[in-house]
């Protein structure tokens, strides 16, 4: 039994000998060429077979646990080499952006050359004594099983005797070209096992005495056709629709297309964001921009924070991405942070603490959302708290991008590294369409192909002096042995000879930023296709292009038969639909009207009735600004203004009162009221940075304090109210003592118009034989102030405030309305006929309500103002403006009159 059992042992043994004697090996280059041949190895059932790039094949042949340098390894490697200082000349630029992928590159340069910098540092160069330096202390630096370029080929070199076994014959199959460092090692391989190079047309085999296998010619390059595009966005586009094009007329398969260029940087965010829609499968060879991801995204919203400060905006965008994550984001309260006002500021870690109390002590329930603030803490520490907020914040994919991102450069250029850094494309390369650099696809070819960026600029690209040893330090033809524009063309005539397909050389006629740019010599003189952005193509990519070239198709959709009445309708003369006519009586019209007015909104349906179908009938509102303003927007400043004013005088009702108040107490009162002010707005509202706010509140301060002081009040028997409002709706909230029922209706007589509103200020005899309303205004009094009534719609505050007192004091009262402008030489106005001015009112909205009910809303004073948040809805062009003016006159022919009252 023993016997048999030993016997069938060795023969085990003896299948396991067999079978590693038929190992064999093939030596690819790049990403693409590994995914290429390996799904062919599969397809053909190729057991024992290694695919192996040069430098794997020398650390396969090294043995052990031994590995080549990988560049995020190396640029690890070289930060700790650089931030251990001690260099001569790059001591001073070590911790600049970029350093770390700057040394990088070169020294990949250095060890492709097969220089050796130790012996070159002795010329007594600082700059090579340097890059010595740091090659040794990455050395020192790096794992046991991890070795430089140079290293590893001595190691190999030093067990080349067990090639036969651990190697088996070797190929290599697509490489046009072969760094020096590596080709010693093979030909020291090719003296102890088979070695074959099956090599392009043009690849550079002069070095090796092996045997080259040349692949058959199968076309000519002059059937390649060229063709011009408007830009780098419709070269992508036009890919897509050829690849699209293949596809569905059968003559080729996805993993048979190809795409590429000499650099992808400005095609890769089009590709990202068309080939999505285009329903195709794309596979990026470099990676794909890893911004595009929610991981990149993650990473971006929290550099965003660290770089820029922690406000509102910036903390809603990073909480939402970072969730999902099984991290304490996760623990938080469901939609905590709508209970947050999203107006705040929120840009000191008080500010936050406050906020978040306020909302705890409304909404008990919403606790859990203290738990935010050890982070937001955190996040106030800025970009040097980098490493310990990705710990925080981000897992996994996104973590790793992090720091990547933090090795590559300092922590104040992250937002840089970000743009830069790439994830594996989703798509295998196997049963894809490939977008790949043309080094990629030289190594890699497909059956059918498409160039671009063949321009005088992208390719070939043009070579220039390294940035750590630059000409003058080591000559350029002994450091860079392989220069870009060299290798650009020999990858283009590599790419053009493997393609036995259709082949399409395209270039865009302008750049991305909209110059002009010329042919790459490489098309030489062959005859060139100009492609329209416009034209009608033979095979759409997507829905969209396949509506743009069946316009009939396109018609029948109501958006775009809606969009082309409009383009046609804006250059007619005459009033359109799109110009503000709409039918007689429209509901959306009558809703409009019959809404409780405030002043704000009769003056905009008196001065701009476009602009108030648009707001208050649409519901159309001007886009906010998500940054922290440096200024407050005057209309913010004067609801500033009036705050202070209310606070003040409320600390001053009923006791000691504010007519009987000293400039003193006035004085006291207002600083409590800045006080106040100053804590509570940044929960509330935009505010700028703490200093400018400060400043901005003080001349608030300054301007309330000039109204406060100008009592004019010669009554003992006067009070004075600040902010009171009324013809509020039914459920508003009575909080203090008030002159009337602020729920109790206000009308325009005459008029369909109900009011609402807050008088700046009121001062009321006990007796209620009289009362004074005024609007302050806290810009500079402008030219012929005292001629003031209505001024065109613009100023109808201090009629309507006076009206609203008529109609809610019950006894016969004597009403006086002004302005009183606070900035500058300060200056009341009082409205002599109170009357009069009620009755222009009411004359102009009953003229304004007729033409809107009619079915025509025109532009008016206010439209075209710079001051006008709507005025971006308006058509840019002046030619608009000119175009419709006389039958927008014509049309407001009745309103106008009203327009130039003083």
């Amino acid at each position: 039994m023993k016997t048999l059992a030993a016997s069938n042992d060795m023969g085990a043994r003896n299948d396991i000998a067999d079978h590693m004697l038929n190992i064999r090996t093939s030596v690819i280059e790049g990403h693409l060429a590994f995914q290429t041949r390996r799904i062919r190895a599969a397809r053909a059932n190729e057991c024992g077979l290694q695919i192996l790039t040069l430098p794997q094949l020398a650390a396969r042949l090294a043995g052990g646990f031994t590995a080549p340098l990988a560049t995020e390894a190396l640029e690890l490697a070289v930060q700790r080499a650089l931030a251990q200082g001690g260099l001569l000349e790059l001591d001073a630029v070590r911790h600049l952006p970029g350093m770390n992928r700057a040394v990088s590159r070169t020294l990949r340069k250095v060890w492709d050359a097969d220089i050796d910098l130790q012996s070159k540092a002795r010329s007594g160069h600082a700059r090579l004594a340097d890059l010595a330096l740091i090659e040794e202390r990455i050395r020192r630096s790096l794992p046991n099983a991890t070795l430089t370029p140079h290293d590893l080929r001595s190691v190999a070199l030093g067990r080349i005797h067990h090639a036969k076994r651990v190697i088996g014959p070797l190929t290599i199959e697509g490489l046009s070209w072969i760094a020096p460092i590596w080709r010693s090692l093979i030909e020291a391989l090719s003296k102890e096992i088979p070695v074959e190079w099956h090599a392009p047309a043009h690849a550079e085999t002069d070095w090796f005495a092996g045997p080259v296998v040349r692949p058959e010619q199968t076309r000519a390059e002059r059937e390649a056709s060229a063709v011009s595009c408007a830009d780098p966005h419709h070269e992508v586009v036009e890919s897509l629709r050829w690849a699209r094009h293949l596809i569905v007329s059968g003559a080729a398969k996805p993993y048979e297309i190809a795409i590429a260029s000499a650099g992808t940087t400005p095609w890769d965010d089009h590709f990202c964001a068309l080939a999505a829609d285009a329903g195709l499968r794309l596979h990026f060879t470099h990676g794909i921009p890893a911004l595009s991801t929610r991981d990149g995204q993650r990473c971006a919203a929290l550099a965003d924070v660290l770089l820029h400060g922690v406000n509102q905006q910036r903390v809603r965008r990073l909480v939402p991405l970072c969730g999902g994550q099984h991290d304490l984001l996760d623990a938080l309260p469901q939609q905590w942070m709508a209970s947050i006002p999203r107006g705040a500021t929120l840009a000191r870690m008080e500010d936050w603490r406050r906020a978040i109390s306020a909302m705890v002590l409304k909404d008990p329930s919403l606790g859990g959302a203290q738990a935010i603030l050890p982070l937001v803490e955190l996040l106030t520490k800025g970009i040097s708290a980098a490493r310990e907020a990705g710990h925080n914040f981000l897992r996994g994919r996104a973590m790793q991008l992090w720091e990547s991102a933090l090795r590559t450069a300092p922590p104040e250029a992250i937002e840089l590294s970000l743009q830069n850094a790439r994830f594996e494309s989703e798509n295998d390369a196997a049963d894809s369409i490939v977008w790949c650099s043309a080094r990629d696809l030289a190594a890699a070819p497909r059956t059918h192909v498409r160039l671009l960026g063949l321009t005088n600029r992208n390719w070939p690209r043009h070579s220039g002096n390294d940035s750590i040893l630059p000409d003058h330090v080591l000559p350029a033809d002994e450091l860079d042995i392989d220069p870009v524009a060299k290798a650009d063309r020999r990858h283009f005539r590599v790419i053009l000879e493997a393609a036995s397909g259709e082949i399409v050389l395209s270039r865009s006629r302008r750049s991305a930023q909209g110059s002009r740019v010329g042919r790459s010599p490489l098309l030489q003189d062959r005859p060139e296709s100009s492609l329209s952005r416009a034209r009608i193509p033979e095979h759409a990519w997507n829905e969209a292009d396949r509506l743009m070239a069946r316009p009939e198709d396109a018609a029948k959709i109501d958006r775009i038969a809606s969009a082309d009445r409009c383009w046609r309708n804006w250059h007619l003369g005459s009033l359109t639909r799109n110009d503000g006519q709409f039918d007689a009586d429209h509901p959306i019209i009558l809703r409009a009207i019959e809404r409780v007015q405030s002043p704000t909104s009769l003056q905009r349906l008196l001065r701009d009735p476009l602009g108030f179908v648009w707001r208050y009938g649409l519901g159309w509102m001007a886009p906010q600004d998500r940054e922290q303003p440096l200024t407050m927007a005057p209309a913010e400043f004067g609801k500033l203004v009036h705050e202070l004013l209310r606070r003040a005088v409320d600390l001053l009702e009923p006791q000691p009162g504010y007519a009987r108040a000293s400039d003193g107490e006035i004085e006291d009162a207002l600083k409590e009221a800045v006080q106040v002010v100053r804590e509570s707005w940044p929960l509330e509202g935009h505010v700028p940075p703490t200093l400018l706010w400060n400043n901005t509140l003080d001349f608030a301060a300054s301007l309330a304090l000039v109204g406060l002081l100008r009592k004019e009040i010669t009554e003992t028997g006067t009070r004075s109210w600040t902010e009171v409002p009324f013809g509020q709706s039914e459920d508003f909230a009575i909080e203090r003592e008030l002159p009337w029922d602020p729920r109790i209706p206000v009308t325009v007589p005459g008029t369909p118009v109900k009011l609402r509103g807050t008088i700046d200020r009121l001062d009321l005899r006990m007796d209620h034989s009289a009362a004074r309303v005024t609007d302050y205004k806290t810009s500079e009094a402008p030219r012929n102030a005292s001629r003031i009534v209505i001024n065109g719609g613009a100023e109808l505050q201090r009629a309507l405030y006076g009206l609203a007192c008529r109609q809610l004091l019950q006894e016969e009262t004597q009403i006086v309305a002004r302005l009183l402008y606070l900035r500058g030489e300060p200056l009341a106005l009082r409205l002599h006929d109170l009357n009069a001015a009620i009755e222009q009112i009411a004359a102009f909205i009953n003229v304004a309500v007729a033409m809107l009910r009619r079915g025509a809303a025109v532009p008016g004073r206010q439209s075209f103002d710079k001051s006008n948040e709507l005025r971006l809805a308006l058509p840019a062009s002046p030619g608009y403006e000119r175009r419709k003016l006389i039958a927008y006159n014509k049309a407001s022919e009745s309103i106008a009159r009203f327009w130039s009252a003083p």
